[in-house]
């Protein structure tokens, strides 16, 4: 077979001139051709790198050759005449002495280098073809740069790696599950587990102290640019640690996954923001600092005003982008009020300072002293925007406030690359209000302890109790979070039953683990990151899907397989399941 006789000395990418004149064998895919009658250019790529082959067609005997057809050669290493400066290879080219076609290829249906032309679904549909583009391979290197830190980092500080299982109880942690039917139970269901939580805490009462794991983790909700319904998480627990000792051991970690895998210096320790200032401040609680915008209140300023849109509302906030007034268009202002929709804000209010003076739609209800104030508060300057919202919720003001810092900052440049921001938000509450259905749920899960001053509060004031809790937060994304776990079985009843959880809901959903906790558990507390988000912030890309090998689309479809889809009646009758229409299920 063809298999047995190929030859590799060398990968396309490792030459340099220092091979001069050596004799190597390659193997490679065809990336490029020029035909220059007598000479033939070829590009040929592998996972390494691309280098020039010079075929002499009148001297040696050359197959059908045509892109990303895969060959064999062999050649003789030498000098170019005009360097490639853009390549490691550049400087070299290999003048072919044999050439074995391998394999053909038909037409790729996308341009297969670094940029490509090819839609989203294209690329998802042949991801094998994607694949091969160079950018991502080096994600994909990158993502195994920061598995093999993460290895070498938690096994040197005495970290034990455990697996917990996939097929396990539905419990609900936030998000819907994925539910698989039970073929030897018919009507049961495992679920796949939203995250290890209960498994890796159980491991904690078992006495094994230091667990991680690379663990496979499934939630069923909407999808955007950095969530899949399927994703990995780097899951750690400790026993015995408290919540400075935890993020210090963390921020040995990431300093380290930053230095072996980008070479970049990680300064220690990392700032410590609470939730309520980022969220007060940056309008998020996963906040980008690469660039200032600062939200400032100014209901003060209008609390005498007595136009309807001051008077009646609570809360009234802003911030000030320096120099872009001008550039800030009706047009641009409608578009960002699109965003102003999602928080259940009216639209923002804009003001522009232009010659010293402050325009926009309100400043005939504004008097002179209140524009004077403003003016002096926010510390204007010539050609200043001022982006202002109102609303009795100071949730939808802050966050609404945070949104369109985010897209402005990116619309004017004021993120600089190559930067990372890399800081904790910690202290967050322990109850949020769910926008769904209005009722009292988990900012983090249900096992997240309550500070200890705070305990009194739980029944009479829960939405006043914080937590000891800390997000990690890089460039804006949520790469990672965690908290000190609850270890006393009254706590944890006390907090299931705030959250409305009846005995019989405790036992169905949660008496394995509720039991647990009856056998001398120790004090403990973990995190999770995000692999992939950790992936798509070091490999410089803003959509985790570039991260995934065989990724859903938004969707949640995978093109490629065109999964999910229907199956075999007689699976589904195996399985004690029928699926019905859902207006018939309405009626």
């Amino acid at each position: 077979m063809l298999v047995d006789k190929l030859k590799r000395t060398n990968h396309c990418g490792d030459l340099t001139i220092k091979d001069l004149n050596k004799e190597v064998w390659l193997i490679g895919w065809v990336s490029k051709k020029r035909n220059l009658g007598s000479l033939l250019f070829v590009d040929l790529r592998d996972r390494y790198g691309i280098v020039q082959i010079l075929i002499k067609t009148d001297e040696i005997e050359v197959p059908e050759i045509r892109n990303e057809y895969l060959l064999n050669v062999r050649g003789i290493v030498r000098k170019k005449d005009v360097p490639n400066k853009n390549l490691k290879t550049g400087e070299i080219e290999i003048e072919a002495s044999e050439i074995i076609l391998i394999n053909k290829s038909e037409q790729p249906p996308l341009i297969i280098a670094d940029e490509t032309d090819a839609l989203e679904d294209v690329r998802l549909k042949y991801r094998y073809l994607d694949l091969r583009r160079p950018v991502m391979q080096k994600r994909f290197i990158t993502r195994a740069k920061i598995v093999k830190a993460v290895h070498e980092y938690l096994d040197a500080h005495d970290f034990i790696e455990v697996e917990t299982p996939i097929l396990t109880l539905s419990t609900p942690e936030g998000a819907r599950d994925y539910l698989v039917p039970s073929r030897v139970h018919k009507g049961s269901f495992y679920a796949l587990p939203q995250s290890p939580q209960l498994f890796k805490q159980l491991l904690m009462v078992a006495g094994f102290e230091r667990y991680y794991q690379i663990a496979k983790c499934f939630r069923d909700e909407d999808l955007r640019s950095d969530r899949q319904p399927d994703f990995t998480q780097i899951d750690i627990e400790t026993s015995f640690l408290n919540e400075d000792e935890i993020l210090t051991l963390t921020e040995g970690l990431i300093a380290k996954i930053y230095k072996d895998v980008i070479n970049y210096d990680v300064k220690l320790p990392l700032r410590r923001i609470s939730y309520d200032e980022a969220v007060n401040t940056y309008g998020s609680d996963k906040p980008d600092t690469r660039f200032d915008l600062k939200l400032v209140d100014i209901k003060d300023i209008l609390i005498n005003n007595e136009d309807k849109l001051f008077k009646d509302n609570k809360y009234i906030k802003c911030f000030k982008i320096e120099n872009v007034a001008n550039e800030t268009s009706r047009k641009v202002q409608d578009n960002y009020n699109l965003t102003a929709k999602k928080f259940k804000l009216n639209s923002y209010i804009y003001l522009k300072f232009l010659n010293n003076e402050l325009e926009g739609s309100i400043t005939k209800f504004l008097s002179n002293d209140e524009k004077n104030a403003l003016i002096n508060r926010l510390s204007l300057k010539e050609n200043d925007l001022v982006v202002i919202a109102v609303s009795n919720v100071l949730r939808n003001v802050n966050f609404g406030l945070g949104a369109i810092r985010s897209e402005l900052a990116k619309k004017y440049h004021l993120i600089q690359d190559g930067t990372f921001d890399i800081l904790w938000v910690v202290n967050f509450p322990l109850f949020e209000k769910s926008e769904e259905t209005g009722e009292i749920t988990p900012c983090h899960h249900p096992f997240t302890r309550p500070v200890d001053e705070d305990l009194d509060k739980l029944e009479t004031e829960p939405y006043k109790v914080y937590s000891y809790t800390y997000d990690i937060v890089m460039n804006g994304f949520e790469a990672g979070g965690g908290g000190l776990r609850i270890y006393d079985q009254e706590t944890q009843e006390r907090i299931f039953k705030v959250l409305g959880f009846s005995e019989e809901d405790i036992q169905r959903k949660f008496g394995f683990f509720v039991d647990a906790l009856k056998y001398g558990t120790p004090p403990h507390g973990g995190l999770a990151f995000g692999l992939d988000r950790l992936t798509m912030i070091l490999s410089g890309t803003d959509n985790i899907r570039d991260v995934i090998a065989f990724p859903k689309n938004l969707s949640a479809v995978c093109p490629m397989t065109n999964a999910p889809r229907p199956v075999d009646d007689a699976q589904l009758k195996e399985l004690g399941i029928k699926v019905v229409e859902k207006e018939k299920v309405d009626e």
